[in-house]
This record gives structure tokens, sequence and C-alpha cells, in this order.
């Protein structure tokens, strides 16, 4: 999935400037008309022209704890006999989010002209999610539009609390790694050419693995410049990779191969994929249309390139099991429940279950990755610096020695 830069003419022929995700360009150009805008002009957004705001690293989508509060506030004031309009009104008052804040003004004008909910949110450029806008949708049609809220509110705060705990197991690894690279490079840059000097009193020969590391020392010394530069090309060479087609595909695979980690994504895409297919289901939408949504709230494009097969497989009247169970991407879990509640007519509750059951699974591997990662890179800690000490003492040791014999 594809983040591209657009600016459009709207209706009213005012230029309009927004982000739109797809697939490929083409998609991208018909969901703007759809929107009954004209495209003046759109290209994939890269570092060079993505929009950068003061506040923060780019435009950032509302996050699903906004989104979940949101909802479940916005539930309660209409449950309070409050109209939408002055709900829109209260809410975009209320939030702290400065872009939710003001798609909820814009919803509320819309709102006010004549627009449905659902499609008034559907003009924000991205700020709420296909499947709240799909869920505000059924929820019009059928009035029970209260019902879907709460839906939402609880989908939105699971999703949170799930993307907290893998943030949390990735993030503890990450500052522990960060810290001894600190520490490693305060030792070669600071302490290591402060022996420099004793080492060339001697008038010794330096053993072979001393001589390497005053090398590296020296280098990042006198070319520190150079070391950033190399980083840096690398990290955007990763970067571009990982946005290729093929890059991002084999960048997917390895995550998934990753000891703990891989599992930990297999979980969460699990979780993620049985809640809010049930969502979808559950308010009446069709299955493709429900399967479609779901894909794009994935994060592992290996899981959304199987839910675009399913899409095929699914017109073509096979059940949505079949091509699950044969990507192998799958637990047998998840494909055995979902074969069930396809034979016994219960899809969604036995999706709840499977959500249900993924969410603790996610729970208990991200206490495990925290638990394992602790101590393997304190101990990989402590050999880095345990190898430059002894750098350091093995000419002292050795003279001591000659010195001796």
């Amino acid at each position: 999935m594809a983040e591209f830069i657009y600016q459009a003419l709207d209706r009213n022929g005012k230029t309009k400037k927004g982000n739109i995700e797809a697939d490929s360009m083409e998609r991208a150009k018909a969901h703007i008309k759809s929107e009954g805008m004209t495209v003046l002009k759109i290209e994939e957004a890269s570092l060079l022209n993505k929009e950068i705001s003061i506040g923060g690293f780019g435009r950032k989508k509302v996050k699903s704890r906004d989104l979940g509060i949101f909802c479940k506030q916005f539930k309660s004031i209409l449950h309070a006999g409050i109209g939408i309009v002055q709900a829109l009104d209260m809410l975009s008052t209320q939030t702290n989010n400065k872009k939710l804040q003001e798609a909820l003004k814009n919803v509320k004008d819309n709102v006010q002209k004549g627009e449905t909910l659902a499609g008034a949110m559907k003009k924000e450029n991205g700020v709420f999610p296909n499947i709240l806008i799909n869920m505000m949708e059924a929820g019009e049609a059928s009035g029970s539009l209260e019902v879907a809220l709460e839906r939402m509110s609880t989908h939105f705060d699971k999703d949170s609390k799930l993307k907290g705990l893998v943030k949390q197991a990735m993030m503890y690894p990450i500052v522990l790694m960060c810290v001894t690279v600190v520490i490693v490079v305060i030792m070669l840059v600071m302490v290591l050419p402060g022996f420099e000097d004793t080492f060339s009193s001697m008038g010794e020969e330096l053993p072979a693995y001393t001589q390497m590391v005053m090398g590296l020392s020296d280098s990042l010394v006198d070319t520190w410049y150079i070391w950033m530069i190399v980083i840096a090309a690398i990290v955007i060479c990763y970067k571009a990779y990982a946005r290729s087609e093929s890059g991002s595909r084999t960048v997917a695979r390895v995550k998934l191969k990753i000891p703990v980690f891989g599992a930990l994504t297999t979980k969460t895409e699990c979780a993620r994929f049985s809640r809010t297919l049930s969502t979808l289901m559950s308010a009446g939408m069709p299955l493709i249309e429900a399967i479609e949504i779901t894909g794009k709230t994935l994060d592992n494009i290996l899981y959304k390139d199987v839910l675009q097969e399913a899409i095929k497989q699914v017109k073509i009247g096979m059940p949505l099991s079949a091509p699950l169970k044969a990507s192998g991407l799958f637990p047998p879990m998840v494909i055995h429940m979902l074969t069930i509640g396809e034979e016994s007519g219960s899809v969604e509750s036995m999706l709840d279950n499977v959500a249900e059951y993924y969410d603790e699974e996610v729970e208990i591997t991200t206490k495990q990755a925290t638990s394992m990662m602790e101590p393997l890179i304190i101990v990989v800690m402590a050999v880095v610096v345990v190898a430059i000490i002894a750098a350091i003492y093995a000419p002292i040791l050795g003279m001591y020695g000659l010195a001796e014999g």
C-alpha cells in the first residue's frame, strides 16, 4: 500500500491538497474522482515531498485511542438525546487532537448542509478510517448509530491496547541497543585515544587485536562525517527497498521469521483481522467489502496479499477459510474456528473468540519478548565493553609478562 500526494479541484472549484493510500496510482485517482474531485496533480509520497508539520514528523493519522474516546463520547451524547450536529460541535471543542478537532468541525458543517454523517467523514482525507465510515453508514441506514458507535469504541480501544503491547515489545530492546551503541562510541572516541600516548611510549608492537580497535577509534575520530554519511545512506537505501514492491514483501517475510517477534507479528495480524472482519460483518456489510476493508487495516503486506486473493476466491463461491488455509500464514486455530463459523452460520461470534484469544496471546508473547531480550542485550553490551577493555589492557599485560620473564 503506497501513499500518494495529490492536488485536486472540488465541486466548488476550490483547490484541495491531501494524502491518500492506495495499491496503485490508478486506484488513488479513481478514489479521488469518486469523491467528486478533478485530479490536477498526483505523485507518490517520498521523503522530499511529504508534508512536514512543525509539531511532529509529518502528517499522522489519528490514533486509535483518540478515535475510541471520540466514539465513546459521541455515543453518550447521542444517548442523552442531543442531535448529531450539536453533538459534533461539542466533540470538536472537547478533543485535544488538533487534526481530529478540525475534521469534526468540517464534518459538522457538511452535515448541516445536508450531507450524511458517513459521507461527511469520508471527505476528511483519511482522518477517519474506512471501518468507522462504513459502520457509521450502516448505523445511519438501520437507525442504530449508537450501537455502531459502541462497537467502534470497543474496537478502537482493543486495537489501541494491541498496538501499545507491540510497541512495548519493540521499544525496550531498541532503547537498550541504542544505549549499547552510545557506550561503545564514547569508549572508542573519548576513552581509547587517551591511551594512545601510553601505548606509543611502550616502544613495543601492539597486538593485532589492539591495533584493529585503535584503528577503528582513529577512524571514528578523524572521519566521523563519513560514518554518518554511510549510515544515512544505508538507512535511506533500506527504506527505499522496503517501499518497493518486491522489497516490501521480502522485508515482511524476514519479519515473520524472526524468533519471538515473528510470532508476535502473526498473532497481532490475526487479532486485528478477526476483530475488524467480525465488526464489519456484524454491521451487515457484505463479506467481500468487509474483507477488502479489513485488508487495509493490516500492517504486514503478505497478509494484505492473502486477503486480496481471498476476495477473488470468495467471488467465485469459495469459503473464506480456503484461501486463508492455502496461504500458510494463518495459524490452524484461525482456520478451524472460521470453518466452524462458516458451517454453522456464526462467523462473527467465532471471529470474536479468535480475536479475544490472540489478544491474550499478544500480551503473553510481549512479556516473553521483553524478558528474553533484556538479559540477551545486557550480555551483548557486557561482551562489547569487555572486548574494548581487553584491547586496552592486552599490551599492558603483555609488557608486564615480558618484564617478569
